[in-house]
């Protein structure tokens, strides 16, 4: 097997799981064990969550503001064992591309990617020292998916090289798309911050929220990204109308999203290409997809299943725009 072929599959590889440690990530943190494990990269001191009941009163004595809860615990570390192996792959992939010359065309692109994951390995370690700060929270979920949208976009232009899934250069689309792409990722962010602060429930109803279109907000206190060390966010330290501030931001940024990736969706489901109707059908698919599962968060009060869901589909839908920006764009030879 050539070496292209060989990193291809790694790359290949590395985005299937990358997707994976995004929706582990809101599993944990939606089952509250992001501090399942008070200290990093291992869990009370060890590598594996600490079993007997002599390490577990070991491990109590040594965090008794802490103490362990091994479901918690083992969902945390399952989420890093995870992460770290998609590291591991990526540090292949650069290692590789800096030993052949035949990948050198590669160098700068898996240097980028390794430092990239390097960093998001260092904002896992500060979401658990700096207890769930929710700037960092939200930078670790952007980081994740910046790292699954270039592995999936490094899939797609090598496979492109090999006549799979060949871009179409439709440059026509190319502003949309881009513009899709902000929109898009303006939303996740939004969500993330929601998610981060606790305020996916604050409103219990829907179209209207606590029973009006207009609720009593605090957008000032509820945008403040940075406030400062010791402060432990497990829960939320936000009162009501900050917490409402955020949702009602996160439902008019859906609102915006949906208009302009239905847009998008149709623009590309109009097109002479089959190839770009067929990720036009994908994206208006998820796009319907996203939009039901954020109605059913508040109309069913925050299911698990569906909450995770909901973020597992942003990241699909993320990635149904990086393919369009791929259509949109000539491989070089």
């Amino acid at each position: 097997m050539q070496v292209n072929s060989i990193l291809l599959n790694i790359v290949r590889v590395a985005t299937a799981l990358a997707l994976v440690v995004i929706v582990l990530g809101a599993y944990v943190r939606l089952t509250d064990a992001g501090l399942g494990c008070p200290d990093w990269p291992g869990c009370y001191g060890k590598l594996l969550v600490p079993a007997s009941e002599g390490a577990t009163s070991q491990a109590n004595i040594a965090y008794p503001d802490r103490p362990l809860e091994h479901a918690k615990a083992w969902k945390e570390m399952i989420h890093r064992y995870a992460a770290s192996t998609l590291g591991l792959l990526i540090l292949i992939m650069a290692g590789l591309a800096w030993k052949y010359n035949q990948l050198a065309h590669m160098r700068t692109f898996t240097t980028v990617l390794l430092c990239l994951v390097i960093f998001q390995g260092m904002l896992g370690m500060w979401t658990v020292t700096l207890l769930l700060k929710p700037i960092i929270v939200m930078s670790h979920l952007l980081g994740g998916l910046t790292i699954l949208s270039l592995l999936y976009w490094s899939t797609l232009r090598q496979q492109s090289h090999n006549g799979v899934f060949v871009s179409v250069a439709n440059k026509k689309q190319l502003p949309f798309v881009i513009g899709g792409l902000v929109v898009l990722v303006s939303q996740i962010s939004l969500g993330g911050w929601t998610s981060s602060n606790y305020a996916a429930l604050v409103c219990p109803d829907f179209p209207t929220c606590q029973g009006v279109w207009w609720p009593k907000m605090d957008f000032s206190e509820g945008f403040i990204l940075w406030r400062g060390l010791g402060i432990d966010y497990e829960g939320g330290v936000l009162h009501g109308t900050a917490r409402t501030a955020i949702h009602m931001a996160h439902r008019i940024g859906a609102v915006i999203a949906f208009v302009t990736l239905l847009f998008i969706a149709i623009q590309a489901l109009r097109s002479s290409y089959n190839k770009l109707k067929y990720t036009g059908l994908a994206v208006l698919v998820l796009l319907l997809v996203q939009v039901s599962l954020g109605i059913a968060n508040i109309k069913l009060n925050l299911p698990l299943s569906v909450a995770v869901a909901h973020n597992g589909v942003a990241a699909l839908l993320l990635l149904s725009l990086v393919t369009l920006l791929h259509q949109c764009l000539p491989v070089k030879k």
